[in-house]
């Protein structure tokens, strides 16, 4: 059992560390606030290398895997910059490709996934269905060689910034007649395909939308992996990799909020004495919530490490779990950042308010904190399905 990362994965995280600090949290905010997005940061990581880690050197790529991708993931959001298109991009939507996609398709797309010139989204959810891909309502119809593709997506990140969206739909199986899923990747600026923003209560440059697709006419290379027999397998080579990145992202954002913290706490003084953080009422929360914060950090390395060694059905257990204790720790450090910052924690200068919404987004997606408890029971306690 080895906790230590290599030389090359060390050398990593200190070079994303210091690219995520030279923009801060401060740039992330203000992209957030005027609309913006945060173009500089990912054009520079991309060509820096770092949103290609895990893509095959074929391609590309660095050749690492999830890894290495939780590792950027982790210290852009430690620096104030969590990136939500990490995870819609180069860990779902790159991952479904490479490991299900055609030869044609890996090398149409994946070189655009290693240097961070192709964004590509990700469509699940539905307002009706959720993200219950038994019955979600979204269908693709055979027209001649085309598709066409009808339906509704919602809270869809990133639809503004991508070239592509990665959409799950339903198709009918000719030999038994039975609705199974499949995924298209879709041009943003397809005909019939609009998109309608939603408002959200959330401080982050990537905006979410609703997505209507009235028979959006793609051609038959648009199908991934070319055979519908390729459509659950690659919906679920995505469910790992999205719950693995969620959950470094979510613990990078814990970290940022601790650091915040104890730096004020450390300096802060009132009535001539100590430093606030001498108080047992104010340290002991804080170092309850750092150790819930490596806690989640732990189980992210054992997740990514089992997926990176090919062990799927062990790293989807430790990778649900991971999501759920990153979601837990990061929202407990956030809420107790801004406690222990007082009103000064609800200062945009301080920069931890700023992240309440999107760690209590992290306990509800990509998967509900009682799904992956359902999941907990189910599959390891052996508790019949309750749902």
């Amino acid at each position: 059992m080895n906790f230590d990362l290599t030389p090359e994965q060390d050398q990593l995280r200190d070079a994303v560390r210091a690219l995520g600090r030279r923009y801060g949290h401060s740039y992330f905010v203000e992209k957030a606030k005027s609309g913006g997005h945060t173009t500089e940061l990912w054009d520079e990581a991309g060509r820096l290398g770092y949103l290609g880690v895990n893509v095959p050197t074929e391609y590309g790529g660095g050749g690492g895997g999830l890894t290495e991708l939780a590792i950027v993931c982790e210290e852009l959001a430690a620096a104030g910059c969590p990136l939500l298109l990490l995870v819609v991009s180069p860990a779902i939507a790159a991952t479904v490709i490479n490991r299900h996609g055609t030869e044609e398709q890996r090398k149409r797309f994946l070189p655009g996934f290693a240097d961070g010139s192709l964004k590509v989204v990700f469509a699940i959810t539905e307002p009706d269905a959720g993200s219950n891909f038994h019955r979600l309502g979204t269908v693709a119809r055979r027209d001649g060689d085309d598709w066409l593709l009808s339906g509704r997506k919602c809270y869809i990140s990133g639809v503004d910034e991508a070239q592509y969206v990665l959409v799950v739909a339903r198709t009918e199986d000719a030999a038994s007649g039975k609705l199974k899923p499949a995924l298209f990747l879709v041009p943003t600026d397809a005909a019939g395909l609009t998109r309608s923003k939603l408002d959200m209560e959330i401080v982050s440059p990537e905006n979410q939308f609703l997505l209507y697709l009235d028979d959006v006419r793609l051609p038959a290379d648009a199908l991934v992996g070319g055979s519908l027999d390729a459509g659950l397998p690659a919906l679920f080579a995505g469910l790992n990799p999205e719950r693995i990145t969620v959950a470094a992202m979510g613990v990078g954002t814990g970290r940022f909020a601790i650091e915040r913290a104890t730096d004020y706490t450390a300096t802060r003084r009132v009535w001539g004495g100590r430093s606030i953080g001498a108080h047992q009422g104010v340290a002991h929360p804080l170092a309850h919530a750092a150790v819930q914060v490596e806690l989640a950090r732990l189980m992210i390395h054992k997740a990514a490490t089992l997926y990176d060694a090919g062990r799927d059905l062990e790293a989807g257990v430790c990778g649900n779990m991971a999501k759920y204790a990153a979601g837990e720790a990061a929202a407990l450090a956030v809420d107790t950042a801004v406690q222990a910052l007082g009103g000064a924690g609800m200062t945009t200068e301080y920069g931890v308010a700023t992240l309440l919404g999107a760690v209590r987004a992290g306990r509800i997606a990509p998967v509900s904190r009682e799904m992956i408890l359902n999941f907990v029971a189910q599959h390891v306690l052996g508790q019949e399905k309750s749902y």
